[in-house]
Formats: C-alpha cells, structure tokens, sequence
C-alpha cells in the first residue's frame, strides 16, 4: 500500500488530520439533521440548541482530564478508547426516540471526543519539529473545517436519499475504521516505530526525560488563563457558526440544496484559513524568531479581521452579502488557529496536552454557551443579526487580550528540594 510506504511523520500527520475530519464531522452534522428530527420530535429553536450545545459539557470537563491522561497513558491508547465511544455515541444519534435520548446521545459525544485535541497535542510534540508544529496545528485543523464543509452536502445527500438517521450511522462506520488504523500505523514514541529513519529522527525533538517536579496546576492554570479567555472569545463565534449556519440561510428563504451550497462555501473558508495561518504563522517565526509576533501579533490581526467582516450582517438582510460576510470571518478566524494550538507547546512543551486542555476549556465553554443563547435570542426577538453582535463585541476583548498570552515566556515548574541521605540528621546550624 502507497499509504504505508510514506514517511512514519507524514503518516502520522496525515491519521491526525483525519481525526479532525471525522469528529467535526460527527460532532456537526447534528446541525444539518436538525432539520429533520427537529419536525420529527417538534422542537424548539431553544430545545434544537440546547441539543447542539449538551455535547460541550462533558467535553468541557474532559478538557483538561483529557490533556493529563494523554500525558500520563499516551496518545495512542486516549485515541483509541475515545474513537470507541465517540463512534458509539454516533450510532445512538442515529437510534434516539426524542429530546432526551438526543441529549444523551451528544453528551456520550462529547465524552469521547473531549481528550481527542490534547491528546493528538501531545502526540504533535514528539512526532512534529518546532518549527513546523504552527503548519502542523493548521493543517490538522484545516481537515476539521473540511468536516464541517463537507458535513451539510454530505449528510444532505445521505437525508435525501435514506433519512437523517442513516447520515450518522454513516459518520460512525468511518470513526470504526479511523481507529483501527490508528491502532496499526501509531507508536508512542518515534524511536519505537519500525520503519523510521535516523535521518527522519534526527528532525524530531528528543525523547523528554520523564521530570520529577509535581506538576503545579494552579500555576500553570494562572499562566494560560489569558490563552483560555482569547479561545473562549474565538470559540463564541466558531460553535454560533458551526450550530447555525445551516437554519440562517433557511430562514432566508432557501432550501435544503442552496442551503448546503452556502453552509459548506462558509465552511470552506475555514478550511483555507487555518492551512494558511499555520503556514504564516510558521514563516513568521523562522524570519523574527520572535513568538509574540508569531503568535499573539497574529491572532490579534485575525480576530479583529474577522470582527470587521461581521459588521456588514448588522445592517444586510441580502443572503449574496451574508455568505460573502460569513465565509471571509470565518477564513480569518480561522487563521488563529495554527498560532493558538502552538502556544500550549511554547508555553509548556514537557505538559503540552494538560496545558492544551486548559486552552481548550475556552472554547468547550462557548460551545455550552453560544449555540443556546443563540437559540434564545432568536425564539424571543425573531432576530438572526443579534448573535453575530455578541460575536462582534466578544471578538473585541479577544484582540485586546491576545498581547496578555505571551507565548515567548515559557512556564517554570520550579525546582524540587534535593532529597536527604537516609539516617543522615541534617547539620546544625552554628550562630556567629
């Protein structure tokens, strides 16, 4: 097989972006099939997001559990029991009777995939060189925006033909098959793998000496608090899209094709966004050497790009403008990405997964909270424009606090004390 006689690195690159495609498209093809179990089941626009959102708690929690997991077990055995239950959790979507079982069919979700992005953060730290990990963030990223893209065509064309309920059992028979070639191509650590080169090994940074400094939670919490707030006001804007997107250009007026044509043209410039923000990102560093320019600089221009793109929706109601709006946000928001998923391994490389689960907690919060305050605003106002201005004013704070991330500051975990000589008394202290 052509596939296996690539590069360990490259195959590994290339299993991680397929990951991202599969959960992104498990986790968002509920917004396209919402229109189908929401007349079966007769919900709500509140009840629909309050079904988009039930995933986020649990993948809230597992944020940082997840990320010491990954740590402490490995990538390769977190990966393969969330691929299990995320698949699992699919295949219910496609079984629920009603409301509840919706419900609990997305928090099993969100339950698999809440250590699924610390985890392959963790594995990007041994199997990505620095200088490439901004591409290698937005590359794999860029397969989850991909997800999201193909997700309303693909799962329309599934609805159309089958019904709503065999477009996730289709979703969870690719999440089977993704595990059992990760089980195959994936080593822990790249010394292990059999086909790899020492000249490929050599790219590679060395194998970490396993430290005995306990690691400090608060602090290291404290240091990315800033990192976690930014993501949060990113992640606000993504999880609106990502839920809504679909049933805003309904309300438009079109039907279900045209609304899969301009759902996936959004989406498709998130694609392109976070492939070139980890390029950018990357190119920046290797020409300045200077992180903060990498990637706070950067993040900063992109969200503020992408609040500027979102204004034109406060006073537009035609949906050629709208698209052109949505698509050109979601590109620069979009761009953030490589830069953000960087920083946790700048910021504490030797705890990369733990610190980005912190990170990822941000946007784990925005996904509880966007998608039904959405979906309040919209049943008590009837108005689709008053989402997108909270998106405007959360993305302000998310420039300003961009330059608090300092990435070029790496964390110190301190020092631990030199243990005693057994039976020795420690020497006593003589006063002048």
């Amino acid at each position: 097989m052509k596939f296996l006689r690539l590069r360990p690195t490259t195959v590994v690159l290339f299993m991680l972006c397929a990951m991202y495609f599969i959960t992104y498209l498990d986790r968002v093809n509920v917004s396209t099939a919402a229109v189908g179990f929401g007349k079966e089941f007769n919900l709500t626009k509140t009840e629909i997001g309050i079904v988009f959102s039930a995933f986020a708690y649990p993948y809230l929690i597992f944020q940082i559990i997840g990320g010491w997991v990954s740590d402490r077990f490995g990538a390769k055995r977190t990966l393969v029991v969330c691929g299990l239950i995320w698949a699992s959790a699919t295949v219910l979507t496609g079984l629920a009777g009603g409301f509840v079982s919706l419900i609990v069919a997305r928090i099993l979700l969100g339950l698999g995939e809440g250590a699924t992005f610390p985890a392959a953060t963790a594995a990007m730290s041994r199997w990505i060189p620095k200088e490439k990990r901004g591409f290698a963030q937005g590359i794999t990223h860029a397969f989850a925006r991909l997800g999201n893209a193909l997700a309303p065509a693909a799962m329309i064309a599934v609805m159309a033909t089958y019904g709503w309920r065999e477009s996730f059992y289709v979703c969870a028979a690719t999440s089977f098959v993704w595990v059992i070639l990760w089980m195959v191509v994936f080593t822990e650590h790249p010394k292990d793998h059999p086909r790899i080169s020492k000249q490929e090994l050599d790219t590679l940074p060395p194998p970490k000496v396993k430290s005995s400094v306990v690691l400090p939670w608060g602090r290291l919490f404290k240091r990315m608090a800033p990192v976690t707030i930014v993501y949060f006001c990113y992640g606000w804007t993504l999880w609106l899209l990502l839920s809504w997107v679909p049933m805003y250009f309904m309300n438009m007026g079109l039907d279900l094709k045209g609304t899969a044509i301009f759902a996936s043209t959004v989406f498709f410039g998130g694609v392109v966004g976070d492939t070139l923000g980890g390029i950018v990102s990357d190119r920046i560093y290797a020409r300045t050497k200077d992180l903060n320019k990498a990637r706070s600089l950067m993040v900063a221009v992109c969200l503020g790009l992408t609040l500027l793109s979102l204004v034109p929706l406060m006073f537009t109601k035609d949906m050629h403008i709208s698209l052109a709006c949505l698509a050109i946000g979601f590109f620069f928001s979009e761009m953030t990405i490589g830069p953000m998923w960087a920083i946790p391994m700048d910021i504490a490389p030797d705890h990369c997964g733990t610190a980005s689960g912190m990170m990822n907690t941000g946007s784990a919060m925005a996904a509880i909270v966007s998608p039904v305050a959405a979906g309040l605003l919209i049943d008590k106002f009837g108005n689709w424009q008053l989402p997108f201005l909270v998106s405007i004013i959360l993305l302000a704070i998310g420039v300003v606090l961009s330059f608090r991330m300092k990435p070029q500051n790496k964390f110190e975990y301190g020092t631990p004390a030199a243990p005693l000589a057994p039976n020795v008394e420690p020497a006593p202290v003589i006063s002048k």
